[in-house]
């Protein structure tokens, strides 16, 4: 998921190139106060744009409210409205944030699904709330502003926000939604961000945030399964017996695989790529 800046018109339009699965025009953290509104006409200049034609999806983070009922006043106003797949909001404090947010869109002709951005203490403890939420679609976890809301200082091993992380995934699994891991600030450092991007993957996250369009490679190899867990996971569903769920448990290679396992083998096939997972045995 690759945030733009909603005040650099080229950028804007270059994104969709970098390869993300989303990408995200910010109108919040990444615009100076003194530029929103020229951010957010050049977002909706954008979005409107017959030639602007993305293949992916387009997603808009606005300000918190009531600043971000002026982002929605210019952004989902005539043509460019229709070219908004999402809305992705900040500092997700509660359910009621959620639901405000796409109240306020629906208002405006469109029912948009919410990326609920949780990145303060009480978006942490709300959550599961957040993601129960009927307009949520993902949860994404922000480590750089919850550390400033904590009075927490970064550190490169995290272990100042792991609650946090950690608490993100349970909440967005138990809501039924994705789970989307935070950034991570070193642009240059590639070795850096492949590592945590494979940490992210390891606690059960479906994605990751970008900040610079060649962050997005990398985080996509990072959080595609390697070609053993794949081979693995190909093993166990092959092997499956017809009547698995009466069996309960069977055994490939020596280990005893039983519902658990085999959820987790299908859900290693969900996240690897089709070629590989359509090549013969």
């Amino acid at each position: 998921m690759l945030f733009t800046p909603g005040d650099r018109p080229s950028m804007l339009r270059k994104a969709p190139a970098a390869g993300a699965d989303t990408v995200v025009f910010d109108l919040e953290d990444a615009v100076a106060p003194t530029r929103k509104d020229e951010a957010r006409r050049a977002v909706a200049e954008t979005l409107a744009d017959p030639e602007f034609d993305p293949d992916c999806e387009v997603c808009v983070r606005v300000n918190p409210f009531p600043e971000g009922r002026t982002d929605l006043e210019v952004v989902l106003d005539g043509e460019s409205a229709a070219s908004v797949d999402a809305l992705l909001l900040p500092k997700a404090s509660d359910a009621a944030s959620v639901t405000d947010l796409a109240a306020a869109a629906a208002d405006r002709g469109r029912d948009l699904p919410v990326l609920a951005l949780v990145e303060t203490a009480a978006g942490v403890l709300a959550a599961p709330a957040i993601a129960s939420a009927e307009p949520t679609d993902a949860l994404l976890f922000g480590a750089e502003d919850l550390a400033a809301d904590l009075g927490a200082t970064r550190t490169e091993e995290g272990t100042e926000v792991l609650y946090a992380r950690e608490r993100v995934v349970v909440a967005a699994r138990a809501g039924g939604v994705d789970a989307i891991d935070t950034l991570y600030t070193a642009i240059d450092d590639d070795r850096g961000l492949r590592e945590d991007a494979a940490v992210a993957r390891q606690l059960g996250f479906d994605g990751k945030l970008a900040i610079h369009p060649d962050q997005v490679g990398t985080i996509h190899d990072a959080m595609t399964p390697d070609r053993d867990r794949i081979e693995w996971a190909r093993r166990i569903l092959d092997e499956r017996p017809d009547d698995a769920e009466g069996v309960g448990a069977f055994e490939v290679d020596g280990e005893m695989i039983d519902a658990p396992l085999l959820r987790q083998a299908e859900r290693v096939l969900e996240r690897a790529p089709e070629d590989f997972v359509s090549e013969d045995p």
